[in-house]
This record gives C-alpha cells, structure tokens and sequence, in this order.
C-alpha cells in the first residue's frame, strides 16, 4: 500500500461512535445551510424494505430533539409493486424518475436516479441510501454525514461494513461484496492505488457535499459508485475523501448473472477513465442459460452514457433557491 494511503487511512477513517449525535447537532447549528441534509433513496420494486428504512430515519434523525435530517427523498424508478405507496405511508417525500426532468427521456439505471435527485432535493449535504437494506440502522446515515458536518476539508463519506452473504439458508460471515472483490478493487488497486483504502468502493450508502456532487458526471448504471470515486479523487484529492464504519450491512442479494451484468458496467467506467475515450467494439454482454439440456444465450447492452454535471443543466441553475 502506498504510504500516502496508509496516513489517509489514520486520518480520514472513522466510527460512527466517533461522532455522538450532540456533536453533530451542534455542528449542524453552526453551519447554518451548509448544514442542511437530504437523504435518497433510489427504489426499484422494494415494497418489502423502504418503508423500514424511512420510518428509522424519521424516527431517529427526524425529530424535534434530533433534527439532523431535513428530508428523505425516494426516487421511484417505475416500481411495479407499492414501493411509492410503503414510501409515502412511512413519511418519505416520492418522487418518480420520469416526472424529474422530462425534457431528457429517462433510461434505467441506478446512477440515472442518483443524477436526477439533486433536482428534487435542497440540502447542502446529499446523502444515499440503497432502498433494499434490511435491519436498517440509523447510523449509516448519522455516521457518514457526520464527517462532513465536522471536518470542513471533507468532501465524500463511503460507509464501511461487514457484508455477510446469506444464500441457501446459509450465513457466510464475509462473503458479500462479490464484484467488489473481483472487479472492483483489482481496478483500483492497479490503476488508481491511491483509492485502495476503501473498504466498500461500490457501496451504495454515501454522503457528499452538493458543490462536490453537481460536478461530476454521472454514470446512468451500476458504475456510478466506481466514477463517483475515481472523478471525486481527480478533483477534490484524497484528503477530500473519508470513510466510516457503520456496523453490518444486510440486504438482498444478486444472482450469479446479474451480478455479471454489474461488473460488465463497472469495468466500463473504469475503462473509460483509463483510457479518457474508449471506443467499444460491442457494448453489450452476453450470458447463457441451460434451457432443454443445451445452453441458450441471452444478450444484455452494457450502460453507456453518463448524464453531464448538474450544473450544466439549465432547469437546475435556475430552480428556486432552498
């Protein structure tokens, strides 16, 4: 590990513990509205968890003796089951994808709901949640804003966690995260070491400051972790860059094939940024399944495009002022 990241590891890496939820409120009085918080929660058919999630928030950040969060945002990406209903009954504010900006047709992907969010969101600190954790707790919140709202120089927070594998009936106590391990953190050690720090470079629960967010570009897929990281590196620097550990994340699982998919996207980015223009002989993966004793292909196109910076877009430069 390079010696420069060995010091960042002692100094931009932190508990949730390390911050009690007094320090914050008061760090969050004396930043006036850079103190502000939103939290996103970008939600695909997740009627079974968001409801959860939002009532912890709410319950925990959300009142009046810890105000620490001013609104929780769901983005509902076309949701065939209640997922915008559980979300509105828990207290969320929802918000559909293809109503937030419509003058440029929405595509699926994770990265194209986070991208849309700072158009339906006010506060100074963004702060994302995946919407299929289970046994939410609040400190993957708290502990990750929490940097930002004492450490001025601070810019992006990733939570870290142990990820426990649950398949089969079976509990592996470290075994998830797996395009991280082989994708992911390969890329990054060999051609960005100085990231090789991150405990969980794709976790989906992060915060960063809004000016930091409005100038990135966005990846519309699954790589939008992975850019995130590698274009916050290239403009903040690394001492802009933290990470807090939350505990242990539960959430559900991907089959083999999907996670393919994700790691086809994510090595995508990453090649992009390698290379400032790749030029893709065939954006597109193909997968197999055993169908009639013989396997049969199935072709999935792999993201490519990325939604310019925010502050590009003339709708959110000329939205009300918070």
């Amino acid at each position: 590990m390079l010696e420069e990241v060995e010091s960042w590891l002692a100094r931009r890496s932190w508990s949730a513990a390390d911050r009690p939820l007094d320090l914050l409120l008061a760090a969050k009085r004396a930043a006036g509205p850079a103190g502000t918080v939103s939290v996103v929660l970008p939600a695909l058919d997740e009627e079974a968890t968001v409801g959860a999630i939002v009532e912890v928030i709410r319950r925990d950040l959300m009142t009046a003796d810890v105000p620490l969060v001013d609104e929780v945002v769901v983005v509902d990406s076309g949701s065939r089951d209640a997922t915008a209903r559980v979300a509105a009954d828990a207290g969320a504010t929802v918000v559909a994808r293809d109503a937030i900006l419509p003058r440029v047709p929405a595509v699926a992907g994770k990265g194209e709901v986070l991208w849309r969010s700072l158009l339906v969101t006010s506060g100074a600190i963004v702060c994302f949640v995946d919407a299929d954790l289970r046994e939410f707790d609040s400190r993957f919140v708290s502990g990750i804003v929490g940097p930002l709202l004492t450490e001025p120089a601070v810019q992006l927070v990733k939570a870290m966690y142990d990820r426990p594998l649950e398949t089969g009936g079976a509990v592996v106590p470290a075994g998830g995260g797996r395009v991280t391990e082989l994708v992911a953190r390969p890329l990054l050690n060999l051609h960005w070491p100085r990231l090789a720090g991150f405990v969980q470079p794709l976790g989906g629960e992060y915060a960063a400051r809004r000016t930091l967010l409005e100038q990135l570009p966005f990846p519309v897929g699954y790589g939008v972790e992975l850019g995130m990281l590698i274009d916050s590196l290239a403009l903040a620097g690394l001492d802009a860059l933290g990470q807090v550990d939350v505990g242990v994340r539960h959430h559900r699982h991907q089959d083999g094939q999907a996670l393919g998919r994700m790691a086809a996207a994510i090595y995508r980015t990453a090649h992009l940024r390698l290379a400032g223009r790749a030029h893709l002989v065939r954006p597109a993966l193909t997968q197999y399944d055993r169908a009639s004793g013989r396997f049969v292909p199935s072709t999935h196109p792999v993201d490519t495009e990325e939604r310019p910076p925010m502050l590009n877009v003339p709708e959110y430069l000329s939205r009300p002022a918070a």
